[in-house]
């Protein structure tokens, strides 16, 4: 009897890819999610028994479902994020966890860059209006000259702060480990997270949450931001106090907030995505063809090397 694969990413679920299949030539069944949907909890619970490898999106996964999962030996994400995994207890239980580290970084790092000229255009709006029947001209702002926060330089971190100063503006950044990333000391630096907000005029988050569970940008941080500036969010939902982000936005403090990522995808509420100064994306940040590619191989192999599969 072949070993079951569960795989439940929406951009794999959606049309099956050729490095998941391949694995049908290595001993393996592939089971499938409802296609190009996020999987809930009750479908989890059906589909994940008898699995012993689970090829694993930004679907949450609780502890019914670990419990469910007695033969399960890995979880491989085609992604970096491990938030919305119960680590302690899939350890606990003797579950690998696989990550594919650096697979989606250039195309979330082009799609920050691209939210950062939407935002600093005003594209959306003006598009918007175009289609409606308008004219609008609003006046916008050039990115060079500009001072640009990175919080978190990682692999997206790193290369957004890259090509950030390859259009002229200055970097600040954030990360406790302060790599190296062999960039010109008269473009960047690094800073602590308060000065970066008081002092940038547009932040870019690309960090983790905290260990401790907090909002990282809260109430107290958000009143205290640079007059006008910018937020980009291309990481997680939870790091922003989404109550205080609006309140700063409906005041003029913060021009935009430009996201991919929400609490609820899709959203179920749309006070924060339908307001007029936010700029929302479907959670694209890693999709596209290159991204999907490089994370489904990565991921692909992760699992084959994880499990030993039979010949």
């Amino acid at each position: 009897m072949n070993q079951r694969i569960l795989v439940t990413p929406r951009s794999l679920t959606a049309e099956p890819h050729p490095d998941v299949e391949r694995l049908r030539e290595q001993g393996f069944d592939i089971v499938y999610s409802t296609a190009g949907a996020m999987p809930t909890e009750e479908e989890l619970l059906r589909l994940v028994p008898d699995c012993v490898g689970w090829l694993a999106g930004v679907e949450p996964v609780t502890p019914r479902i670990v419990e469910a999962a007695e033969q399960l030996k890995v979880i491989s994400r085609n992604g970096v994020g491990i938030d919305n995994l119960p680590v302690d207890l899939l350890k606990a239980r003797g579950v690998a966890i696989r990550i594919a580290e650096g697979a989606n970084a250039l195309g979330v790092a082009e799609l920050t860059i691209g939210l950062m000229f939407s935002a600093l255009r005003s594209i959306p709006r003006v598009d918007a209006g175009i289609k409606t029947g308008g004219w609008p001209r609003l006046r916008g702002a050039e990115i060079r000259g500009r001072t640009v926060g990175v919080v978190g330089c990682g692999a997206i971190g790193r290369e957004v702060a890259r090509m950030v100063i390859a259009l002229g503006a200055q970097v600040v950044a954030f990360d406790p480990a302060r790599p190296n990333l062999d960039l010109p000391s008269s473009a960047f630096r690094y800073a602590e997270i308060d000065e970066i907000l008081a002092d940038s005029d547009l932040v870019t988050l690309h960090c983790p949450l905290p260990r401790d569970g907090s909002t990282l940008i809260d109430r107290r941080r958000i009143q205290a931001v640079r007059p006008g500036q910018i937020l980009i969010n291309t990481a997680r939902a939870l790091l922003v106090d989404e109550e205080a982000l609006i309140e700063a936005l409906d005041s003029g403090r913060m021009t935009a907030y430009a996201t991919d990522v929400f609490d609820q995808e899709p959203p179920t509420s749309l006070t924060l995505a339908s307001h007029p100064r936010v700029i929302a994306t479907s959670h694209i940040g890693g999709f596209t063809a290159e991204s999907v590619d490089r994370a489904t191989r990565i991921a692909a192999l992760n699992l084959v090397s994880a499990l030993d599969p039979v010949s």
